[in-house]
């Protein structure tokens, strides 16, 4: 996957394969039985979760979520596998909420800017808010992308146990 020229932060995959739903999720159920203890999985119906577990495991370790679908068109005999590279759910949660002060900040004082220019009062304060919160929006979104550059070699690890899983 090319993980390093994707704008997203979120990186994404589709994958077909020729055999049944039950019998790629039998994999899976299978691995995980001889999961080496440097990874957690987690199987719920056709819903699969892993990420790096024990000293592996970082607050920026990308979490892999795999939802398996039945092809249309194959009788059955094919499935179609969606991936989603991400991080931890309580840290993307954490970077909504950032955004979302941001963003409501920034409003708010657009609002106001509106305001006082209406108003013929001066705006450079509510102009100069604005203007910090779209920096802080930017340096959210850089951070984001350390955060993602630093779990590159863990998610080609997971991408490599997913394939070994599809494989077998």
């Amino acid at each position: 996957m090319e993980t390093e020229k994707n704008i997203r932060l979120r990186l994404r995959f589709y994958k077909d394969v020729e055999e049944n739903v039950s019998v790629i999720r039998d994999k899976f159920v299978n691995y995980r039985k001889n999961l080496s203890p440097d990874f957690v999985m987690k199987i719920r119906n056709y819903h699969i979760q892993f990420t790096m577990a024990g000293e592996k495991h970082e607050y920026w370790s990308p979490h892999l979520s795999v939802e398996l679908e039945e092809k249309e068109g194959n009788e059955k005999n094919a499935t179609h596998i969606r991936g989603l590279f991400g991080p931890a759910q309580t840290l993307w949660t954490f970077f909504m909420f950032l955004h979302f002060i941001v963003a409501g900040v920034f409003l708010t004082f657009a609002m106001f800017a509106y305001s006082d220019y209406t108003l013929k009062k001066p705006v450079l304060t509510d102009l100069i808010i604005m203007f910090i919160m779209t920096i802080i929006w930017f340096l959210l979104y850089v951070f984001a992308r350390q955060i993602r550059e630093r779990g590159y070699d863990q998610m080609n690890e997971l991408e490599a146990v997913f394939e070994k899983i599809l494989e077998s």
